[in-house]
């Protein structure tokens, strides 16, 4: 067990990335819903900007938890072709996927957004931040998207991955921040003691007090819970 939670995980995850500091206008981006807990703490201890941006695996048939490829809510498609081919998963299957994720899509963006627009993107420091990995293709979407918005610099950043989703990562990201990954890998959720789903609710609270917090720095007052 590597982790208590999501929680601490977050907070030793920001010590690996204080360098942000020194990188031009830093944004840190979770995957809702478990990187949003992750991602809420690295913010927090570190002082920096947190938003959210939206990617749903697309799961095989009879185990969803397994990632044939990911969709993002800019539209972008990442699949994994050598585990489809292996899986033996039609293409008709894929589709309906895809398609049935991008509503998803549409449904989590208008409960956790509202109306409110995503930040500017394009020349920050982007570190996109999630609970895990272990194929990868969620947080690769992720990155082939973001790579899109010209940023400065394009970073991913975990608490515990599989080496093959770190291999498939890099070839993504500029940097690769993770803080373990095992040499034989079960699944993300085996390396914390408490990974209970996090809930809709927990991701609109989270959000709702990092964007009030980023509105107090932004204002020039203080913030008093800022934990650098």
């Amino acid at each position: 067990m590597a982790f208590v939670n999501r929680e601490e995980a977050g907070r030793q995850l920001a010590e690996a990335l204080r360098f942000l500091h020194r990188e031009p206008d830093p944004l840190i981006l979770a995957i809702p819903r478990g990187g949003i807990v992750v991602g809420y703490q690295v913010a927090r201890t570190l002082d920096l900007p947190l938003d959210l941006f939206l990617v749903r695996k697309i799961g095989a048939p009879f185990n969803p938890e397994l990632a044939l490829g990911a969709v993002t809510v800019m539209g972008d498609v990442v699949v994994d072709e050598a585990l489809v081919r292996d899986l033996g998963v039609r293409w008709d299957y894929l589709e309906q996927e895809i398609a049935r994720q991008r509503e998803a899509l549409a449904r989590r963006a208008t409960l956790y957004r509202g109306d409110r627009p995503l930040p500017t993107l394009e020349g920050r420091t982007l570190v996109l931040v999630d609970d895990g990995a272990a194929t990868g293709s969620t947080m690769l979407a992720g990155l082939q998207a973001l790579r899109q918005q010209k940023p400065a610099q394009l970073i991913a950043a975990l608490p515990v991955a599989s080496d093959i989703a770190i291999a498939r990562l890099k070839e993504a990201a500029d940097r690769v921040v993770c803080l373990l990954v095992p040499e034989l890998f079960w699944a993300v959720g085996a390396y914390y003691l408490d990974f209970e789903q996090v809930s809709d609710e927990e991701v609109i609270r989270l959000l709702d007090e990092a964007w009030r917090r980023d509105e107090v720095r932004s204002s020039g007052g203080p913030d008093d819970n800022a934990d650098r």
